[in-house]
């Protein structure tokens, strides 16, 4: 716990945190102002709204302070057209605008318009971690990411150098995630007229920590006017040859029988952003997590050469994600709840919570990798980093992940994971 806010947790006394949480390090949190008694889950006490995570917003003598994660308002929605909502309404959805159908379900939309006529060079198109396609003997990737204030982060909590560091190293993980290699990125700035100029040089000087880091060679980009900052990243890679074919790394690799397996700890992210809502700093390693990290890009281009054929960063939350590899493979899966790692620091923060947040917390950039034991366990001892099998695909018709307890009841988590354009 922070000091000073030792005793203010209230944790859940069942499992009805893994069942309500939502991805919460995907999205900022309403100011901690005003912020009245403890919420049904301990860790909400901290003062985050994001996905489906939020908090008790004032007093209710009548709900006794039990203000269910799952019902609180979002962040987004709680400042649309400079209105605030009542504690536990969502925002209203209009018939036929994207609210309806999310962020993913308008990917599918979409992909079925650009898709059609594709040229036999695009070898991966929309619905991995990255594009590919062939030029020459080599697989080019490319993919782009945006960090947009007040919906990624806010200014006050989260340092420019830290933004910076960070709008580059998830289109890394990205390119990671396909067993690649990060070459040359394109950067847009997007900027009120007020900006401070110090904002662009903390900024950049991040990023370029980032980028000599990686590897990585800023090669130009555009700065544009606009009512709020983002930053906006392309990034181009390639991948890995082997007589000639790609060592590419895929969502739909996946087969029936595959260990899986996660490089690091789980929940860490999420658990800094709660941490720093209440006045941790970057010293703090949980808000270290969140602010700064690390893309396992020499991880997957060991699983890679390796010989693991299907991969994914965990950016929206390890079931989201897995989820992904599930729908893309058309396979199932499972995962043993005894069997996730889960670092010291976040056992010791949120004890009771610390399953949920790795499950749905996101924004770790841990690498998921599937494959048979004997290639799995090769990696582990070829790569720095712990690498630990958490659980296996399975033949299930139903296309998604259950995490078990040790009896191999399947537990009720809810899989959430961030959508951005889901009402709150």
């Amino acid at each position: 716990m922070i000091a000073g806010h030792q005793g203010c947790f209230e944790p859940l006394k069942s499992r009805d945190a893994l069942a309500r949480l939502g991805a919460v390090a995907n999205a900022v949190a309403k100011r901690p102002d005003g912020i009245d008694g403890a919420a049904a889950l301990s860790v909400a006490e901290d003062g985050l709204e994001g996905g489906e995570v939020g908090v008790h917003v004032g007093h209710d003598e009548g709900a006794g302070h039990l203000g269910s994660i799952a019902n609180a308002r979002s962040y987004n929605g709680g400042v649309t057209a400079g209105r605030s909502q009542e504690p536990g309404a969502r925002s209203p959805v209009t018939p036929g605008s994207v609210a309806e159908i999310g962020e993913f379900g308008l990917i599918e939309r979409l992909a079925s318009v650009v898709g059609a006529g594709a040229p036999a060079d695009l070898i991966v198109g929309i619905g991995d971690d990255a594009a590919a396609w062939r030029v020459g003997d080599q697989i080019l990737l490319a993919t782009t990411d945006t960090l947009v204030e007040e919906v990624h982060f806010l200014p006050e909590f989260s340092p420019w150098a830290e933004v910076g560091w960070k709008v580059l190293a998830v289109n890394v993980s990205d390119i990671a995630a396909m067993g690649g290699e990060p070459l040359f990125a394109l950067v847009t700035l997007a900027l009120p007229l007020e900006s401070e100029i110090s904002f662009a040089d903390e900024l950049y000087e991040g990023l370029m920590d980032c980028a000599r880091e990686y590897g990585v060679t800023v090669a130009g980009g555009d700065i544009v006017r606009a009512p709020q900052i983002s930053v906006t990243i392309a990034l181009i890679g390639r991948a890995q040859m082997r007589e000639g074919e790609p060592l590419l790394m895929r969502r739909d690799g996946a087969r029936a029988g595959d260990v899986i397996a996660v490089t690091g700890t789980l929940g860490d992210s999420a658990a800094g952003l709660w941490r720093m809502r209440k006045g941790a700093t970057g010293e703090d390693a949980l808000v270290r997590a969140h602010l700064r990290p690390l893309p396992r890009l020499a991880e997957a281009q060991e699983a890679a050469r390796a010989g693991v054929e299907c991969a994914i960063d965990v950016s929206d939350g390890l079931l989201q994600d897995l989820g992904h590899v599930c729908e893309m493979s058309g396979l199932g899966a499972e995962i043993r709840e005894e069997s996730l790692p889960l670092s010291d620091d976040l056992r010791s923060a949120y004890p009771e919570d610390a399953v949920a947040l790795a499950c749905s917390g996101g924004e770790d950039y841990e690498l998921i990798i599937t494959s048979d034991e004997d290639t799995v366990e090769r990696v582990g001892e070829e790569i720095s980093a712990a690498l630990t099998v958490i659980g296996r695909i399975t033949d299930s018709t139903e296309h998604r992940p259950r995490l078990l307890d040790r009896a191999g009841n399947e537990l009720p988590v809810a899989v959430h994971g961030w959508d951005h354009l889901h009402s709150r």
